[in-house]
């Protein structure tokens, strides 16, 4: 009660702040989002109209951006002195802008959010370093096995939790031109999180020890990329060149009997079979040695950016206007059945399931939220968040370290040794 009570004064006194200068202006905030296509940046327009039109002493408006060029053109926004007031992020663009003092810490507003609606730990969990919480988890993506039941049915084949069972299920799936697994190898975003999806699953998550040095090259991490690059094999030829958009596609051609992948629901359902109960979603499948599925998660969440108190104000009351559960699930299917929620009442929010994908696919769904919470990130681990870890993402080292198996020949051992000294290079800059 006392910290709903503190979540009430604070609005109180963002209201009271606000409606004492009434007759002036309206609050204005600038909000960037990376979420381009059309049909989320008219949902986002909805849901602004509708709180600014609640809320006349503030009003924010939305200027869409691109992940492509977000990491460069937002340090020279703020630079010169036009920045927006709030900005979307994932773990690593946060240290970036951190870097440059132009994230404010956010730890009351989310101590108080987290009374209210209950954080998944492993979305809040990347956010939270060097004393404060740099960003609100607005929603999360989390790495899962999609298959089609009728084709693991078809092939004798049942749905595979550890490498040993997984391997044998892609090969017994690889006939008459068909791929029992699509993976990429491309020195890309996808592959990264791919190879991370597999590396946390024999132990190699922690890609830093507590000192910062790199934690890279060990025996988890050379079983995780030697068992990676024998269901490369199984994989199409051109996975050297696959992004998300390849993977989904041989998937819904089934092509390919089996995919990692954030979702495939919207492709499924639009460009495939749209049968909802032949559609299979599992865990991630762990080596041998170990005993839980883990995934790759990106927690997406929301940065404040702006020094001016009657703005960090205001923002204050959008986000806690954004996370109540009748309007969280309608910002969420935004891209039904990609974006998972990150609050506890938000995951059971009739806002979220009744929309009509996330209601067709509601067991997959729930299946995706379920393998969320058991969600990493590299370089977000320990508790402790190393700048270089921008770099290493930035440029691609896991896949690149997968990249001199698949491509240059070399074993597992070896190309993780050079991975290790390649970090340590962008370590020691």
């Amino acid at each position: 009660m006392m910290k709903l009570t503190r979540l009430l004064t604070l609005a109180g006194f963002a209201a009271t702040l606000l409606t004492g200068t009434a007759y002036a202006a309206p609050v204005d905030l600038t909000l960037w989002h990376m979420e381009q296509p059309p049909h989320r940046v008219q949902r986002m327009k909805e849901l602004l109209d509708e709180f600014n039109a609640a809320h006349p002493d503030i009003q924010v408006k939305q200027e869409p951006q691109s992940w492509g060029e977000v990491y460069a053109k937002a340090p020279a926004a703020f630079a010169a002195g036009n920045g927006p007031d709030l900005l979307f992020t994932i773990p690593d663009f946060t240290t970036v802008l951190k870097g440059i003092d132009a994230v404010v810490p956010v730890d009351d507003l989310v101590k108080d959010l987290d009374a209210k609606h209950g954080f998944i730990e492993a979305t809040l969990a990347p956010y939270k370093y060097d004393d404060h919480v740099w960003a609100v988890p607005a929603y999360n993506m989390a790495i899962s096995l999609w298959y089609r039941n009728s084709v693991l049915k078809a092939a004798g084949v049942e749905v595979p939790k550890t490498w040993s069972e997984w391997q044998a299920a892609a090969e017994k799936l690889s006939t008459d031109g068909k791929y029992g697994i699509g993976l990429p190898a491309n020195k890309q975003l996808y592959t990264d999180q791919t190879v991370y999806s597999v590396m946390v699953n024999s132990g190699a998550a922690d890609i830093y020890k507590d000192d910062g040095s790199i934690d890279f090259d060990k025996p988890a991490t050379v079983n995780a990329y030697d068992f990676y690059s024998k269901l490369a094999k199984l994989s199409p030829a051109d996975n050297g060149s696959w992004t998300w958009g390849e993977a989904e596609a041989c998937f819904a051609s089934n092509t390919c009997g089996m995919i990692l992948q954030f979702g495939v629901i919207n492709t499924y359902d639009t460009q495939a079979e749209g049968d909802a109960a032949d559609l299979g979603v599992a865990p991630v499948p762990h080596a041998d040695d170990q005993s839980e599925s883990a995934t790759i998660s990106y927690s997406n969440a929301i940065m404040l950016t702006t020094k001016d108190e009657a703005k960090q104000a205001a923002a204050k009351v959008f986000l806690a206007w954004l996370l109540e559960p009748a309007n969280y699930g309608r910002f969420l299917t935004m891209e039904p059945g990609l974006f998972l929620p990150v609050t506890d009442d938000g995951a059971k929010a009739d806002s979220f399931w009744n929309d009509k994908t996330v209601t067709k696919y509601k067991s997959q769904v729930e299946t995706m939220i379920s393998n969320s919470h058991a969600g990493k990130l590299f370089g977000f681990t320990t508790g402790k968040v190393f700048p270089s870890i921008g770099a290493i993402s930035a440029q691609n080292v896991i896949a690149e370290t997968l990249q001199h198996i698949v491509v240059d020949g070399q074993s597992a051992a070896d190309a993780v040794k050079g991975g290790q000294a390649r970090m340590s290079e962008i370590a020691k800059k």
